[in-house]
């Protein structure tokens, strides 16, 4: 715990925003970075409140929050929509949105602008699929002020081209044509790189050819911090996958399920709304002769029900 205090907390006992400079802080002192993904400003309160470093606007939105089948039928409209609510809930954490398909692939300009966007939706840094064919699209980014991250290994954008979800950089050969492009992306200025779904020896290999932060989500231990997938991790993710490298630390579908399954019961057997869930009425003026409710009425000077809620 005291740990944990140092890290959130200045001299002063305040909460110090976390930035790139102190990423790389935390790699030089062995110190590992805590980072997860949201798409709401509750999640994101949470999450900063527990003292996680850095949180995703990922495009994974596409499939835990839209139910769509992959990351490719999210586009810009609905990335800023959640980056802009996430953005609001943290006071230390760093913010990074997710560049979706086809929102950089296309020119320099375009890149830049929607990089930006993410900047005025409230965010500290964006996020990219791609090794050096990418690289002129990171250092144009970058060159523009704008904090940028890497993403190798598994990219969810090119999966078709990369044959389904499938574990890259399994041999020596395939992990040094990653670590390849990892340093062409540090070397157009990436601040860090995130490697997905490569196995602990490749990653461990990569990180040794950099200077800069290694993140991953599926890729062992040997790297600078670790991503997942917020649903993943509460358990609330609706759909088959299922990912090995994630410890489910709550169930939150099934308290949701029942807490669901317990309202619509209450509600068929007439136990909600009961009396303390109403508002109170005006004590006086209800009775008149012609008045259905006056065997019901309140009378004047009796106790009325609270409001349901009070400041």
């Amino acid at each position: 715990m005291r740990e944990q205090n140092v890290r959130l907390h200045t001299k002063d006992g305040a909460r110090k925003k976390v930035s790139v400079v102190t990423l790389r802080g935390l790699k030089q002192r062995g110190e590992k970075a805590v980072c997860v993904t949201a798409y709401d400003y509750p999640t994101a309160v949470f999450a900063d409140r527990a003292g996680v470093d850095v949180i995703l606007v990922g495009d994974s939105a596409a499939m835990t929050v839209l139910g769509l089948p992959n990351t490719l039928g999210v586009g810009m409209n609905e990335m800023l929509i959640f980056a802009k609510a996430v953005a609001r809930g943290p006071q230390r954490a760093l913010v990074i949105g997710d560049l979706p398909f086809l929102s950089y692939q296309v020119s320099n300009e375009e890149a830049i602008r929607n990089a930006g966007a993410f900047l005025t939706a409230g965010c500290d840094a964006v996020k990219l699929e791609g090794g050096a064919r990418v690289a002129d699209r990171v250092r144009a980014i970058a060159d523009a002020g704008i904090a940028v991250m890497g993403h190798l290994g598994l990219t969810p954008q090119s999966f078709a081209q990369q044959g389904g979800y499938r574990v890259q950089g399994k041999t020596r050969a395939a992990a040094e044509r990653i670590a390849e492009d990892a340093r062409a992306l540090e070397a157009a200025g990436a601040f860090a790189i995130l490697l997905e779904a490569v196995p602990p020896e490749s990653a461990a290999l990569i990180r040794a050819q950099l200077s800069i932060p290694v993140y991953g989500i599926g890729a062992g231990p040997d790297v600078d911090g670790q991503l997942v997938i917020s649903h993943d991790l509460l358990g609330n993710f609706v759909g088959d996958i299922t990912p090995r490298f994630v410890s489910r630390l709550a169930s939150l579908d099934a308290v949701v399920t029942q807490a669901f399954g317990e309202y619509a019961a209450q509600v068929r057997g007439g136990a909600f709304p009961a009396e303390r869930h109403c508002y109170a009425a005006d004590a006086s003026g209800w009775h008149t002769d012609s008045d259905p409710l006056a065997d019901i009425a309140v009378p004047v000077g009796a106790p009325t029900r609270p409001l349901l809620h009070t400041t």
